[in-house]
Order: C-alpha cells, then sequence, then structure tokens
C-alpha cells in the first residue's frame, strides 16, 4: 500500500487542532499535511509532530488573507510583489516546520497574462527555494470558482515550460474526477510530474472507500508504478473520522 498521510484541516476535526497529531498517528498514519497552519504557533506544531513521530508532508502557499481575500493569486497580475513577500513567509513556515512540500495556489484569475504572471511568480519561487519541494494543484471551478489553474493540461504545461526539478504536480483524484470525469486517463497523463496525491471519493467528497472511485485498484496500480511519494486523505468525513478508516487498512 502507499504511504498514507491525513489532511489535518479536514480530519479529526472533532478534536482541538494541536490533538489530531496524536489521533492521527494512533490511526495508523505517518504523515500529516495542514492547508494553512499559520495561525498556530510553529514551535508547538513541531512539538506535535516529533512527539508523535509524524512527517508534516506538505502546507500551502500563501497564508491566508484574514480580510477576506481569495486564497491564493500567484496567477493574479499585479501582485507580484506581494506573491513574493508572502511566498517567503510561506518558505521560512515550511521550512521551521520540515514540510516537504509547499503548495502555491494560483488564485482566481483568467487570460494570456494571468497564465505570464503564473509562469513568471514559479520561476522565481523555484529559484529562490532551490531545496524545497513546490507544487501546483489543479481545482475544479466547482470547488473554487475561478481558480486560474483548472485544468491539468495546463499543469503539465506549466510544469513542463518552467523545467525547474523542484516544481512538480499534486495530483488531487477528486478533482480529476470533477474536471475530466477520467481519474485513470488523467493519472497516467501527468504521473510523470507528480508528486504528491490526494484523495476523496465521488461525488460527495467523503472517505476515499465505496463510490465512483476504484480506490483500493488506484492504490494498487500506484503499488505497481513504483509511486513513491505520499498519499493523503483530504475529504469530509461522513460522520466522525474514525468511523471511516477503513480505506488505509487495505
Amino acid at each position: 500500500m502507499p504511504k498514507f498521510c491525513a489532511n489535518l484541516t479536514w480530519l479529526f476535526t472533532e478534536l482541538p487542532f494541536l490533538e489530531r497529531f496524536e489521533a492521527a498517528k494512533e490511526a495508523g498514519f505517518d504523515g500529516v499535511e495542514v492547508l494553512f497552519p499559520y495561525d498556530v504557533n510553529a514551535q508547538d506544531i513541531v512539538n506535535a509532530r516529533a512527539r508523535h513521530d509524524l512527517q508534516m508532508v506538505l502546507i500551502n502557499c500563501p497564508p491566508p488573507n484574514y480580510t477576506g481575500g481569495a486564497q491564493g493569486f500567484a496567477a493574479v497580475p499585479g501582485v507580484e510583489e506581494r506573491f513574493q513577500k508572502d511566498f517567503m513567509r510561506a518558505l521560512r513556515y515550511a521550512q521551521t516546520l520540515g514540510a516537504k512540500h509547499l503548495h502555491i495556489m494560483s488564485g482566481v484569475a483568467e487570460g494570456a497574462l494571468a497564465k505570464e504572471t503564473f509562469i513568471r511568480n514559479l520561476r522565481w519561487a523555484a529559484a529562490q527555494a532551490p531545496k524545497q519541494s513546490l507544487t501546483i494543484e489543479p481545482i475544479n471551478n466547482e470547488t473554487m470558482p475561478g481558480y486560474f489553474l483548472n485544468d491539468f493540461d495546463l499543469g503539465r504545461e506549466i510544469v513542463m515550460m518552467i523545467g525547474a526539478p523542484n516544481l512538480r504536480l499534486q495530483f488531487d483524484a477528486f478533482h480529476a474526477a470533477k474536471i475530466t470525469g477520467d481519474v485513470w486517463g488523467t493519472w497516467e497523463a501527468v504521473r510523470d510530474i507528480t508528486a504528491h496525491v490526494q484523495v476523496a471519493q465521488m461525488p460527495d467528497r467523503g472517505e476515499p472507500d465505496q463510490g465512483e472511485i476504484d480506490y483500493p485498484a488506484f492504490f494498487a496500480a500506484l503499488d505497481a508504478q513504483g509511486y513513491a511519494g505520499w498519499v493523503s486523505g483530504e475529504y469530509k468525513p461522513r460522520k466522525t473520522t474514525g468511523d471511516g478508516l477503513g480505506w488505509i487498512a487495505g
């Protein structure tokens, strides 16, 4: 079976945040990811992660805009200076936590200028942090209306165009199903440039068990293909988190 990690933004939310690390370890996870950990003292997270021998797999960039702005703006023209400032803040946080991946969010934008902006910002970020794994993730427009990176072909084009060894794709099977309707075909088209996988079931974004996507077959394929990265459960539990963890046992 692949290496499974728990997204603590979505899972174990019945517990206070710092208690979710222990719950994840007890449930059988060896890694965790947190979408926006910035409002928690970094050292407290480091201590919780280390206490339970967990890998911090991924966090999102940039830090959230608490004034109500959209999540992410790497593809938004005119705010490049803000992107650079917030990227460096997120990078320091990721390095403190020991996060393997830093996911750069494109934000809401469209058109050729947005694409140019996204590519320019990603090139700059990859050069600033050559030892940090960076990811970009296609997200469907139903979940995030207007999100610029809403297509896997576009994601592949951008990764290949930039050609930085530390910039790869983040493959969310739920978003692949929403965007293309073909999880398997989409995976085959991008698996060579994918550094991180996230899973949730269709159509309810619940546990990756019974539903439209054959996850046992997908996990078996990842093993057969030699995928060495993490597979994160990023889903909304149908009941309590503990009630729906059978999927990680195989």
